[in-house]
């Protein structure tokens, strides 16, 4: 197996629009911890009236630590003012804030050899293509832990006798789902709302009572006299508790307290998706469970898992939201755990593609027999003049002014216009305060920063930081640990190329062992693994690992002593195979002249009974269409990147062409 430097390829049109996590489960290393995304996007508008959604449920970070936990405090009344302010921004508004060429501001963003991605391991040459021209050309399936692969493919409601009739959606007015929604969340000065029985029946009041219970968790209902009149009086029974905590004793025993259900989503990242849910549903995103988040701009399809939300609503979400269906209901008696899937299956559709059949028949075998360099990819390390790996190395260095530096100051990069007065009302007069002012998201990183800063003090950093969420705070640490593993794994390929040498390592169970002089030909390339740097690990028995000490050593760091004064920071480590190939790889070149149309049916086309798409034998242009199946916490980027031989960093695609595409 030969390798290769990597080499820059000019896109003849187009680019690598490449965001977000890459569909990406959290790695082992990332002590399978969720990572939420810093800024959360609002909520759809226009809604038919039976899906009102809930203001209270804006995105946010978990709960403080449990001795900022309990009764109502100023801050939590801050939060409350802060989430209604959010509620006006919409996407639109935002993306009127990026009126500056996007071209531009990715000048000053990362490429792949600032984050040690260097190397290629196939000689074939390489040809340019469009990614993700269009988000519809990049779908995700998730592969379950049985191994199957997710799809959506059947919308029914089981059938249960428990659950209510459809009439709960309609039996309310829009005017008193107002109220209810409002009494729910304590938004109201009164008590309770009551709500006269016009057809005085028993059927219509159970109806009454059983749409009030189910759509707004935390209510109780009872039935009053009043001068002669039937009212059903709706009253709080739990606190803001109950909104966490469905009801138990609505829940039929029998029935497994947690609905399972596959969720088909468009251009929404897992979190995102997960917190539209809630709001429509009223009820914290905490109660909804998944094994692996998933990319914003792609279509993905993954099993969601939520506690004591029965089918029937869950399905009358369809009605109401875009861009999401939800099926493939069944009730389980366990939520679903982070890290618990096998891999993803990516289709991916590369556009205008230049090289000849026999270039991407040679690509393409060589994905599938050797695959490739398992690198983090550019999604790892941020879009701006401040990698995120930056700001890690400052935290295993316990130098917290230069952490609270790098996340407020100034930088070069692509960033929406109101954190850029944000920064610069910080770098003017250093106020916590005055720069919070001028965010309207104050979800965002910069913003919980800001708030801990007001709290806590400006000598008080540590505390500040910590308001951040707590995967949050770790993604940063991660980044640098990825940064080392990126930068070590091409030495290690410069050094000694694609074979297994003495003083490697390998994994046993989950133990790592050396490869040994008498056993190296039982072992192949695909075998070895690397260490991401921690307390817990042991370093190749070769010239890699003195690359290693002095690399932290230039960055002021102790490899034989990664841990930190706060346990949170402190880095245990794990191990990261070096060369990863794709399974379930099959590939097509098909021409087409519309560039608008899809080049391949998703679930929801298959549910609706479109046919496929034909194709023409000669057509005005080229795309490849792939399929291969990746494990948890490998980059579909990364075997892309080994296919076209080109950098992927948004930097690159971007200096190499005049037109962004979306």
């Amino acid at each position: 197996m030969e390798m290769s430097e990597m080499t820059g390829m000019s896109l003849k049109r187009g680019c690598l629009a490449i965001e977000d996590d890459d569909s990406v489960a959290p790695a082992d290393e990332t002590k399978k911890q969720k990572v939420s995304e810093f800024c959360l996007t609002q909520r759809q508008s226009e809604l038919q009236n039976d899906c009102l959604p809930s203001r209270e449920n804006e995105p946010g970070p978990p709960e403080p630590a449990s001795a900022e936990r309990g009764k109502m405090t100023s801050d939590d009344q801050l939060e409350e003012e802060e989430e209604a302010e959010e509620d006006g921004l919409s996407e639109e508004g935002e993306e009127e804030e990026e009126a500056e060429s996007f071209a531009d501001m990715m000048k000053h963003g990362l490429t792949e050899l600032d984050v040690g991605i260097t190397k290629f391991v196939s000689s074939h040459q390489g040809f340019s293509g469009i990614l993700k021209e269009r988000y519809s050309d990049f779908v995700v399936h998730e592969i379950g832990k049985d191994g199957q692969i997710s799809h959506l493919d059947d919308l029914s409601i089981p059938v249960d006798e428990e659950d209510p009739s459809e009439d709960v959606f309609t039996v309310l007015t829009s005017e008193e789902k107002q109220q209810l929604e409002e009494l729910q969340l304590f938004k109201n000065k009164e008590a309770s709302v009551a709500i006269e029985v016009i057809e005085d029946t028993k059927e219509k009041r159970t109806i009454i009572h059983q749409a009030i219970k189910s759509l707004y968790p935390g209510l109780e209902t009872k039935t009053e006299d009043r001068e002669g009149r039937k009212y059903i009086v709706a009253y709080h029974a739990a606190g803001k508790k109950a909104l966490a905590n469905p009801r138990k004793h609505s829940w039929p025993k029998s029935r497994g307290s947690y609905c399972h259900f596959v969720l088909y989503k468009e251009n929404k990242d897992t979190m995102d998706a997960i917190n539209v849910l809630s709001k429509y549903l009223r009820v914290k995103p905490n109660i909804f469970s998944y094994m692996g988040t998933k990319d914003k701009r792609a279509i993905t399809v993954q099993e969601i898992a939520v506690l004591k939300i029965t089918a029937q609503r869950l399905a009358h979400l369809n009605k109401c939201l875009m861009n999401f269906k939800l099926g493939n209901f069944s009730y389980q008696k366990n939520p679903l755990k982070l890290g618990e899937l096998q891999g993803n299956h990516f289709t991916v559709v590369l556009r205008n593609i230049t090289g000849t059949d026999d270039q991407v028949q040679q690509a393409m075998n060589s994905l599938k027999e050797i695959g490739f360099i398992n690198y983090y990819g550019m999604q790892r390390f941020g879009t701006t003049a401040v990698p995120t790996y930056q700001v890690g190395r400052a935290i295993l260095q316990n130098s917290w002014t230069e952490v609270m530096d790098l996340i407020l100051k100034p930088r070069s990069g692509a960033e929406k216009g109101y954190l850029v007065k944000c920064r610069e009302e910080w770098a003017k007069t250093k106020d916590p305060a005055a720069a919070l002012r001028k965010l309207p998201v104050k979800r965002c990183v910069e913003g919980q920063l800001l708030r801990g800063l007001s709290k806590y003090g400006m000598k008080n950093i540590v505390s500040a930081f910590g308001i951040i969420p707590r995967n949050n705070r770790l993604m940063y640490i991660h980044s640098y640990q990825s940064y080392v593993w990126n930068n070590m794994v091409s030495k290690r390929i410069e050094d000694y190329g694609l074979k297994p040498v003495p003083g490697d390592l390998v994994l046993k169970g989950a133990t790592a062992t050396y490869i040994e002089d008498e056993d190296v030909n039982n072992y192949s390339i695909h075998d070895v693994v690397m260490p991401l740097p921690g307390f817990d690990v042991i370093y190749p028995k070769h010239k890699i690992s003195e690359a290693y000490r002095e690399m932290l050593t230039a960055d002021n760091l102790d490899i034989d002593n990664m841990r930190h004064k706060i346990r949170d920071y402190s880095l245990s480590g794990a191990y990261r195979k070096i060369i990863i190939r794709p399974q379930n790889v099959s590939w097509e070149v098909v021409a087409y002249d519309d560039p608008k149309i899809p080049l391949f049916n998703t679930d929801v086309d298959n549910l609706e009974g479109k046919p496929p798409p034909v194709f023409a034998s000669e057509g005005k242009y080229r795309a490849l269409k792939m399929d291969f199946s990746l494990p948890p916490s490998t980059y579909a980027t990364m075997a892309i990147r080994e296919v076209l031989k080109m950098d992927t960093s948004i930097k690159n695609q971007t200096q190499m062409n005049t037109t962004w595409l979306r």
